[in-house]
């Protein structure tokens, strides 16, 4: 018979090991790769097929000692998918949702990210993106095609990680140094 890794080894031998203690192994093996959630933990029992009160009473005494906090798992969450992906809040409010993680908790969290940061994300985002590819300059029809281009493509990359549209734009018109409005041609 194969060991389950996930029974302790002092249960090894026992035929019905405790749930709660079982329950227990798996959650702080989960939390040693990664902060998770409470409803990711349950999750996880669930598909491992521990009962639900076993899981109700076993997440209760971890966040009782605070090894389950979602509110900390949210703001750390936050921070990091922040500065490391440049996320601006709509995303990370999304993703904090599909880990379970919602009303004022994720609020708490997400309102740590203050509107000059989430710019200046947005502004790094964009920068990066034209490291080595120059926008064209100047008003002949295949350069302000080129230009037209790298905006929609630049602000359509803000838009995927959650940054409102008018930021967006703006963002982007910013460090494109200011696409100014031309009349129109047709204009006679």
């Amino acid at each position: 018979m194969v060991p389950d890794p996930d029974v302790p080894e002092h249960l090894a031998g026992d035929p019905e090991p405790a749930a709660e203690e079982v329950a227990r192994t798996i959650v702080l093996r989960l939390l040693t790769a990664s902060p998770k959630s409470r409803r990711q933990l349950e999750d996880k029992l669930a598909e491992r097929g521990v009962d639900p009160e076993v899981t109700a009473h076993v997440l209760d005494r971890l966040e009782d000692v605070r090894l389950v906090d979602d509110e900390a798992f949210a703001e750390s969450y936050v921070s990091t998918r922040q500065r490391t992906r440049g996320l601006a809040r709509g995303a990370l409010r999304r993703e904090l949702q599909q880990k379970g993680v919602t009303g004022e908790t994720a609020e708490h969290a997400l309102g740590t990210i203050s509107e000059d940061a989430e710019r200046a994300a947005a502004v790094e985002l964009v920068e990066r993106k034209l490291r080595g590819r120059p926008v064209p300059t100047g008003n002949d029809p295949e350069a302000r095609a080129e230009r037209d281009k790298a905006v929609r493509r630049l602000a359509g990359m803000l838009a995927r990680k959650g940054y409102p549209p008018g930021m967006a734009l703006g963002v982007v018109r910013d460090v494109l140094g200011g696409l100014e409005d031309e009349p129109d041609e047709l204009d006679d």
